[in-house]
């Protein structure tokens, strides 16, 4: 895939419509519409859908929680990225818990439209997260990935990024709590 197919932008207000064709009717997956790691537990299944939709358009009012990326103009794929602080579950995490008090820009989240799978749009959009990070000042990118435990793991169960994706970006594994990776990518 050659990255100059593709065009990439901060997630804005004037951007909306773009991230509800690529998030369709379900939300990206199951009504999340990328509130998952915000809410405690039992908000986030209570606005599940419509409320967690109007979560999301409130907070992208304010501040740009993520990239999307375009292929021939159309919303193709998103990373979801924000300062840790920002992510409740994420702090609250045993799993996941903080590896030190350094600032860090965690990456939660991607959302591929399912003919752009599988084909290295997630590493192109942490190579725009990086950029991000770098304009923003961060000196540490941080992500969750999850491992596959089965040899086609069905994207929705991915959606937290692959070890490879993130190997792939440059990105090595700075703790292993059980199966789960914390990987980190210094500027």
């Amino acid at each position: 895939m050659d990255k100059n197919e593709f065009g990439f932008s901060l997630l804005t207000s004037g951007r909306w419509k773009d991230i509800e064709i690529l998030f369709g009717e379900r939300g990206a997956c199951g009504g999340c519409w990328c509130m998952s790691w915000r809410l405690p537990p039992k908000e986030y299944e209570k606005n599940k859908g419509a409320g967690n939709k109007k979560l999301f358009k409130k907070l992208v009012a304010k501040v740009s929680p993520g990239i999307i990326a375009y292929h021939n103009g159309a919303p193709a794929g998103w990373c979801a990225f924000a300062p840790r602080e920002e992510y409740i579950r994420l702090e609250n995490s045993r799993v996941l818990k903080k590896i030190d008090d350094e600032k860090v820009l965690a990456v939660t989240c991607f959302f591929i439209r399912r003919n752009m799978r599988k084909k290295g749009l997630s590493i192109l959009l942490l190579e725009e997260v990086k950029k991000h990070a770098k304009a923003s000042g961060f000196k540490i990118i941080e992500g969750y990935p999850v491992t596959p435990y089965m040899k086609e793991m069905p994207a929705p169960f991915a959606w937290t990024g692959l070890p490879s994706t993130f190997a792939k970006a440059g990105f090595k594994v700075a703790a292993q709590r059980g199966k789960r990776k914390i990987m980190r990518h210094y500027l």
